[in-house]
């Protein structure tokens, strides 16, 4: 069985599109291209999976941000070499 779009319950499959996402101290956004999606046939709906959304908030966290231009691929972005070992300001598991 394929991807089901959480929005309408309509088919879907994976895609990727360009997200824009605010860094972790506030300073500036970034673009991140060839961000991995999911995409509805039905309602046209492209977004992240909640692990998408979280792999990238963690590693936004874990890295050197002031070392990424104004826009980045996703695959770039999660090579960056990590300062720490852990999302420690996550408390969710």
């Amino acid at each position: 069985m394929g991807l089901v779009c959480e929005w309408c319950g309509g088919a879907a499959n994976n895609g990727e599109n360009i997200v824009y996402w605010e860094l972790p101290d506030g300073t500036r956004a970034i673009q991140i291209i060839e961000t991995p999606a999911v995409v509805c046939d039905d309602c046209n709906m492209v977004y992240q999976t909640d692990e998408i959304t979280k792999e990238i908030e963690d590693q936004l966290f874990l890295i050197d941000t002031k070392k990424i231009g104004n826009s980045i691929s996703y695959k770039e972005l999660m090579s960056l070499p990590k300062l720490l070992k852990r999302n420690y300001f996550d408390f969710s598991s």
